[in-house]
């Protein structure tokens, strides 16, 4: 039998978690193994029982939702949906790697995109961590802690002109170093990003993502051709933007696109 997403229910008002377990009983991929009427109850739950996905009311009495993640520490926690009243904790939310935000009151629809997405990367997650695991016992040693994956972002909080905002990594195209921050490029759009290159790297992962020079990372699927001509070697992206290409990366971009 195929094991199912364990759900944990954070929230203090008795009908919101009503509305979320009425909700979840009528997917067959996912168990309710948990609900906690306030903060600190969570994260005791969290701590002694394993969890795949929490939805976490952001806005409870004497330990916020926020503060949870923060006594758990982020890469301790499962997944997280957080779910309240008070739009002004949305970017707050994302800041703490939240993988969505259901504002009260939600309908169907805007929970079952959310818990979709949750199933998906729960998912991808598994498959992750079992490839990890096989290629282990292939090599003849013990899958160790690094064999299940860190998590990876999938929104990347920027500031610009004053205001705070949330990039899906999705549409991330390229990035560039600047000075000491990165410039991340979406389409048209430009956000100046205060991170290292390597540390950009690692939240991008690899899945997607490959950095081609020590100033550029790619999106994969965005790359149309690699050129080499006197020497040199860059990118064409799909929108005609060049980028370098180091040598000592082009063996591994290549193998990467198939090539």
């Amino acid at each position: 039998m195929t094991s199912r997403m364990r759900v944990l229910i954070v929230d203090d008002e008795p009908l919101a978690r009503e509305n979320l377990r009425t909700l979840l009983a009528s997917d067959e991929e996912v168990e309710v193994v948990g609900e906690c009427a306030s903060g600190a109850a969570a994260v005791q739950f969290l701590r002694e029982h394993g969890v795949d996905l929490a939805f976490l009311d952001v806005r409870m009495p004497r330990l916020s939702g926020l503060d949870v993640v923060r006594e758990v520490g982020p890469d301790a926690m499962p997944l997280v949906i957080f779910a309240t009243a008070f739009d002004r904790y949305a970017l707050d939310a994302f800041e703490s790697q939240a993988l969505d935000y259901l504002l009260k009151p939600f309908d169907d629809a805007r929970f079952a995109a959310a818990l979709a997405r949750a199933k998906a990367r729960w998912h991808e997650g598994r498959e992750a961590s079992l490839g990890r695991r096989l290629a282990a016992l292939v090599e003849g040693r013990e899958p160790d802690a690094d064999d299940v994956g860190p998590a990876r972002d999938e929104r990347i909080v920027v500031r610009q002109r004053g205001r705070r905002v949330p990039v899906d990594v999705a549409s991330i195209e390229w990035v560039e170093a600047a000075d000491y921050c990165v410039r991340l490029h979406v389409g048209a759009e430009r956000y100046l990003l205060r991170a290292s290159m390597d540390d950009l790297e690692r939240r991008l992962g690899e899945e997607r993502f490959l950095r081609v020079h020590r100033s550029a990372i790619v999106r994969l699927d965005r790359v149309a051709e690699v050129r080499h001509e006197a020497g040199r070697s860059w990118i064409v992206l799909a929108d005609r933007t060049c980028v370098p290409l180091s040598r000592r990366r082009r063996l591994l971009l290549e193998r990467r696109l198939g090539g």
